[in-house]
């Protein structure tokens, strides 16, 4: 539509809101990006659903010396009119990850306008380039 911002600069921006640590110390704040089907399979391996993450993230924000999320080569593409795929990876506590997530157009018009729906992290071994 006009006037709208890019697709895969406002999944851009979702994606780096959602990695600032008072956005994850932030139930309501978090809640506004996660899609309402938010789906993740972590760099542990573990699976998340929307509420264990809304849950989870604001303690794990607020721990004591957690490491801020530093992101790098972040790209994405348009896969279809409202999905967009990014890839990127991260650096935190010295571990890397590499990153890949589906953001979609909000289906029902609440929270943001676009929403994380899909997200994986796999860790990144030491020496791996």
């Amino acid at each position: 539509m006009v006037g709208e911002p890019d697709p895969v600069a406002a999944a851009v921006a979702g994606e780096l809101r959602l990695l600032e640590p008072a956005v994850r110390a932030s139930r309501a704040e978090a809640e506004r990006l996660l899609d309402p089907e938010f789906t993740e399979v972590g760099a542990s391996g573990r699976r998340w659903t929307r509420d264990t993450m809304l849950a989870a993230l604001p303690g794990d924000a607020a721990a004591p010396g957690a490491a801020p999320y530093r992101a790098s080569g972040m790209a994405g593409v348009l896969l279809a009119p409202g999905l967009v795929h990014l890839t990127y990876e991260t650096v935190a506590g010295g571990r890397r990850a590499r990153r890949s997530s589906l953001w979609r157009r909000s289906p029902d018009g609440t929270g943001a306008p676009w929403q994380l729906y899909h997200h994986q992290g796999t860790p990144v071994p030491d020496g791996t380039p």
